[in-house]
């Protein structure tokens, strides 16, 4: 049986040193914006022209946050367009404002700077099909009003589209492990499936937590840091550099 001494090295190894090493490498950044107003906003060209995309689009996005929280978690959320629409249209859980935002940003745009990278692509009659749930996933998420948003451990951004990819588990891919928040549950569903439906994910209020899935992988949750591996696209995951390996399956 693992000695006390011997759990807590594994615990600084597989935590502490990791996000140390990422936290200075951060830091020796010159391009990280000092403030919301300094920070490029702008679309990062990822998505053509509505014009010229006229089959539907759903897609996931995650970028790094701003300042030094860059240094252990990313924000996401979800676009959708149906086919023939004339625009996009992003859904963002944020913490000022109106919580739960409909076209706050460019649909592919920078996030504090940081540009984005895609999580999730599907398109054509795929697409279609699950846009009418996305939107009543949205609508349904029940921590939407102002007061509800905790940027940690959660409800937060990630919470909000895990939430998403719980309801329509169609969308088969999993969060990036520096999604922080994206394993928040209430202590009243301390277990209960992992957003794919291909798994097992144990919550302690976003505390500590444990996740095993075809999708996700094992990952191990220690204060909304995330340690784990991911079997079937082989990589590893640490916090703060979050996943090292083959990129995960993007449709």
């Amino acid at each position: 049986m693992m000695s006390l001494a011997r759990l807590l090295l594994v615990m600084i190894g597989l935590f502490v040193l990791p996000l140390g090493a990422h936290a200075v490498w951060w830091a020796m950044r010159d391009d990280v914006a000092a403030n919301y107003r300094q920070a490029d906003w702008s679309s990062a060209r990822l998505l053509s022209p509505p014009a010229e995309t006229p089959q539907a689009i759903v897609a996931v996005y995650a970028a790094r946050v701003g300042r030094w929280r860059g240094i252990f978690a990313h924000h996401t959320w979800v676009v959708v367009k149906e086919a023939g629409a004339d625009r996009y249209t992003r859904y963002d859980k944020v913490g000022w404002g109106s919580p739960v935002r409909t076209n706050g940003w460019a649909p592919d745009g920078r996030w504090f700077g940081n540009a984005p990278r895609l999580i999730v692509l599907i398109e054509g009659e795929a697409a279609q099909r699950l846009i009418p749930q996305i939107q009543a996933a949205v609508a349904s998420y029940p921590y939407r009003v102002s007061g509800d948003y905790n940027a940690w451990p959660g409800p937060n951004s990630n919470t909000f589209v895990a939430h998403v990819m719980r309801s329509v588990p169609e969308l088969s891919a999993a969060l990036p492990p520096t999604a922080l928040g994206k394993n928040w549950q209430p202590f009243r569903d301390i277990v209960g499936l992992t957003p794919s439906r291909t798994g097992v994910q144990i919550s302690l209020g976003g505390y500590a937590g444990l996740s095993v899935g075809w999708i996700e992988g094992i990952e191990v949750d220690l204060l909304g840091l995330v340690a784990g591996i991911d079997i079937r696209r082989p990589a590893i995951k640490i916090p703060g550099w979050g996943r090292i390996g083959m990129e995960p399956i993007v449709w």
